[in-house]
């Protein structure tokens, strides 16, 4: 079972995070849909956050988590909102079961393949010997001289937990990520379609979608709109908070 954050009544609205990230990334933002009549799930996907550690880290392992929680829930139609890998994850959830989606907001990624790029990033997670009970402060220093952007070092850092006392580590699997990261790439089935309301976002300064990308994100999601978020990049949720809200929230209620 995912672990979740649950707040607010009204319409269901899923919301699914990126690759090493959590439900925590979006306590602001959830927090903003469940005051405008949304009961807002923030839940932590497989190997991240408080959820299972499995070795099987597939979209159709996600998809299947999703499913199973909806069923545990008592969610019968839901609205969704994906970032990243999030947004790969509810791009298969909503082609699959679309009638259990009324809304999809995909959030910076395409149904197309990515190549793994995320090398540094990894280089400095495996960096980090926690058996030498590094520090917070030590875990950050190490992992500054793979990852020199000090906001995508802050995202990494808030899955840092105590283990034990005096003992750090990642909440996420580590482990399984290093031997899965080509799965997260993966693409989109050529047959996969899903016709209802869906909403596009593209951080201005992300190269992750493309105007190269618009008519294969067309011919899975005929009824597509897709906008670009200004002044943001790959975490556009994060960094321009305020356009994302108001861009996703017009989108919900109409």
């Amino acid at each position: 079972m995912l672990y979740s954050k649950i707040e607010g009544s009204g319409q269901p609205l899923l919301i699914l995070h990126g690759y090493l990230g959590m439900s925590d990334n979006w306590k602001t933002l959830a927090g903003q849909y469940a005051e405008e009549g949304f009961e807002v799930h923030a839940l932590d996907l497989r190997n991240h956050g408080r959820s299972l550690h499995s070795d099987i880290f597939t979209y159709e392992a996600m998809v299947q988590d999703i499913i199973e929680y909806c069923e545990n829930q008592n969610l019968d139609k839901i609205d969704i909102i994906g970032h990243s890998m999030g947004g790969k994850v509810a791009m298969f959830f909503a082609t699959s079961f679309p009638e259990k989606v009324e809304k999809l907001i995909v959030a910076d990624i395409a149904p197309r393949y990515y190549r793994p790029h995320h090398q540094d990033i990894m280089a400095a997670l495996n960096a980090v010997d926690f058996s030498k009970k590094p520090s917070r402060a030590a875990v950050e220093i190490i992992m500054s001289e793979f990852v020199p952007d000090f906001g995508t070092r802050q995202f990494l850092m808030k899955s840092l937990y105590w283990a034990a006392p005096g003992q750090l580590d990642f909440r996420f699997n580590l482990e399984v990520f290093n031997l899965k990261i080509d799965n997260i790439g993966e693409a989109l089935p050529e047959n996969a379609i899903f016709e209802k309301p869906t909403l596009f976002l593209k951080g201005e300064k992300s190269n992750y979608i493309s105007e190269k990308d618009y008519p294969e994100i067309k011919q899975h999601f005929p009824n597509a709109t897709i906008e670009i978020i200004k002044n943001a990049g790959h975490w556009l949720h994060a960094e321009n908070p305020l356009a994302f809200y108001d861009v996703t929230i017009a989108f919900l209620k109409k």
